[in-house]
Parts: C-alpha cells; sequence; structure tokens
C-alpha cells in the first residue's frame, strides 16, 4: 500500500475535523482510501435517542457503495481535549468493512500511544471470521 495514499487519507480524516467542527470539541470523522484512489469521508450526527446514532464510517463506507468501489483503507479518528486519538473499528463496522476482503487495512492506535497509527489488515481483526467456516462462502477473500 502507497503510504503517500495512507497518509492523504489521514489528512483528510484530520481536515474533516477541523473543518465541521472549528471550536475544538470532542468530536470525531472517519475516511476511506478507494480503489480507485478516491477518500471519501465522513461523521456521525448526534441524535436525540442514541440508540440510533451512526458510526464515524458510515457515510464514506456508503459512499465507496454508491460509487461501486472497494475500500482499501480506513482509518477514524476522534478529537479529545486537543488530542487526536486512533480509534479501531468497532464490531459493527468491521462487519461492514469484511465485504471489502481480509486485505483492507484498517487503522489502529499503537499500543504505547493512542495518536499514533498502526495499519492493520482486517483479517488480523477478525482472526476467526465467521464467514470461513461455511463451505458455500468465499471465505478466501470474504466475499465475492
Amino acid at each position: 500500500m502507497d503510504e503517500g495514499r495512507l497518509r492523504e487519507t489521514v489528512d483528510a480524516c484530520r481536515s474533516l475535523i477541523d473543518e465541521r467542527f472549528p471550536d475544538g470539541d470532542s468530536n470525531g470523522a472517519s475516511a476511506m482510501l478507494l480503489d480507485d484512489g478516491t477518500i471519501e469521508t465522513g461523521t456521525a450526527p448526534v441524535a436525540v435517542n442514541p440508540a440510533v446514532q451512526v458510526c464515524h464510517e458510515t457515510e464514506p463506507f456508503l459512499a465507496a457503495f454508491r460509487r461501486g468501489r472497494k475500500v482499501v483503507a480506513s482509518v477514524c479518528l476522534h478529537r479529545e481535549d486537543g488530542s487526536v486519538l486512533v480509534l479501531s473499528p468497532c464490531g459493527v463496522c468491521r462487519e461492514r468493512l469484511a465485504v471489502h476482503g481480509p486485505d483492507l487495512l484498517v487503522a489502529v492506535p499503537a499500543p504505547e500511544d493512542p495518536e499514533q497509527i498502526v495499519w492493520k489488515p482486517l483479517s488480523v481483526l477478525l482472526p476467526s471470521y465467521w464467514i470461513t467456516v461455511f463451505e458455500d462462502e468465499p471465505s478466501d477473500g470474504w466475499v465475492a
């Protein structure tokens, strides 16, 4: 994976946080690099009922689907008290991202510093992905 494109994806995510939430309050965003080089970004609106809120990754995930593109890398960041923390994808987002295959790169926080990104293939986060037990499913690439 091109390190420059990964850096641009992270920068796009940071830019969205700064542009959408210029007051510096606690908030986050996500960015996804698509197989054609496009970077899609998104953030999550606050809902009165927190049970119906969506993840920051939802908007770029849906943009990739709308464009008919494969996601090759995903990052989610959260600004808190002047720091920008790396958030690994939640279980729901891991499931959503799995349709793009086990080689998709996801940003996770470095163990020693939650502001530093470590890129890992999704297969490392889902070592025993459920679809691999079904003989009729394409478990090697997770999706057809």
